[in-house]
């Protein structure tokens, strides 16, 4: 069994869409975040990097969880030291990745998968999320409802459950390997 949340799509030939980020950002104005400390600051920013006009910057990070508390912030913090932006430069370098054999394996990987996206996440969306889920022979989808690009931070309690239930919960018999 496998459990994937907020899948990236680099890999299979796919990359981070800026209209999914900004369907992102519009459910963040429509949630209510424009009336935070934070979103006076930060959304002229989202903008701009949205627009390719400039990098991101920290100032960014509450889009991408459900809720900008304590938790998120300390987490967003130690970002930086947990991130080695160089080893991911070469793991996404062009040409480390063959799309099309990515795919096909993806089709024939015979354990059950959990895709699991945050409602609220830009990158990517429940819809892509949900394609993601479609590459797989026994995939399921789940959307967390509120969550961003960390749904095990945004509620983990809700994460844990769905996790928890996939991982234990009844399979439909696969086919076995001859």
């Amino acid at each position: 069994m496998l459990e994937i949340s907020n899948p990236g799509r680099r890999a299979a030939g796919k990359g981070p869409a800026p209209k999914f980020l900004a369907a992102a950002r519009t459910l963040r104005t429509r949630s209510g975040a424009c009336r935070t400390s934070w979103f006076a600051t930060a959304y002229p920013r989202l903008e701009s990097w949205l627009a390719g006009r400039s990098e991101y910057s920290a100032a960014l990070a509450p889009f991408f969880y459900g809720r900008w508390d304590d938790t998120a912030r300390a987490h967003a913090e130690a970002d930086e030291d947990q991130t080695n932006e160089e080893a991911a430069d070469r793991y996404f370098a062009e040409a480390r990745f063959d799309p099309a054999a990515t795919r096909a394996a993806l089709g024939e990987l015979a354990a059950p998968v959990l895709v699991l996206a945050g409602e609220a996440d830009g990158g990517p969306r429940p819809e892509l999320a949900r394609r993601a889920a479609a590459a797989f022979a026994h995939a399921e989808f789940a959307a967390q409802p509120g969550a961003g690009h960390y749904p095990w931070l945004d509620d983990p309690e809700w994460f844990v459950r769905r996790v928890a239930a996939f991982l234990t919960g009844p399979r439909a018999a696969l086919p076995s390997a001859e």
